[in-house]
């Protein structure tokens, strides 16, 4: 038996030591199959914990230096039915289109030249997160109005993640990482109650902290080195 395990564990550590990577490849492009992401706070929306799921949302492209990657990368979400309770959970509730897009570039840096590779990246660029839609009275009897809402927020985002990368073919890589979205933003909000000529607008700067537990794809190399 502890010949049996020698032999695996001898033929494990030769099978990786000599796997080919995505740094032997001078560019690489990988797509985003699914995320788990929060999403910038609309209003005054008192669900901000929650999660937005998200499939092929966005990619990456690569140029590779050995064990550090240079990165530019994209991402588009557009929903037009969102739900959500704002300000508080008896007060209102907004519905509408969301349409949140972002613009990075950044670096990867791994750890190891093995075929599972975990590494470490951080991007800096700019976000936009405009909403469009109605506010309606939780209870219409209090005598508040419906509204229309446009919520606008632009600004810097800086992105540090980790995740790993499963080599599965010299061409053909599966990643998935975890990140933290620092967003510093100026928000604009613009309520019309309706069929009323009274219109408030806000304006704001602020900073906002965005948690995404996951976001998994496919990266394709091109261009061998060798």
């Amino acid at each position: 038996m502890k010949k049996i395990l020698l032999s695996f564990f001898i033929s494990f550590v030769t099978l990786t030591s000599v796997a080919q990577t995505g740094a032997d490849y001078n560019y690489s492009i990988a797509v985003r199959a699914f995320s788990l992401m929060q999403l910038p706070k609309i209003l005054n929306q008192t669900n901000t914990q929650d999660y937005t799921k998200m499939c092929g949302n966005g990619a990456v492209l690569k140029f590779n230096d050995n064990q550090i990657s240079y990165r530019i990368s994209g991402n588009y979400f557009r929903s037009t039915d969102v739900r959500f309770q704002n300000t508080c959970e008896t007060c209102e509730i907004g519905k509408g289109k969301v349409t949140d897009y972002s613009f990075k570039i950044g670096f990867e840096k791994n750890f190891n030249y093995s075929r599972i590779q975990p590494y470490f990246a951080f991007d800096l660029g700019y976000r936009s997160n405009k909403f469009t839609g109605t506010l309606t009275p939780t209870n219409p009897s209090v005598g508040t109005m419906n509204q229309s809402a446009d919520a606008t927020k632009n600004g810097l985002v800086m992105t540090p993640s980790i995740g790993f990368k499963i080599n599965i073919i010299p061409n053909l890589s599966i990643f998935a990482e975890s990140s933290l979205d620092f967003n510093y933003f100026y928000e604009k909000q613009d309520l019309t109650p309706t069929n009323v000529a009274d219109r408030t607008v806000n304006t704001y700067n602020k900073w906002e902290f965005l948690l995404n537990p996951v976001s998994a794809g496919i990266q394709f190399n091109f261009n061998s080195k060798n």
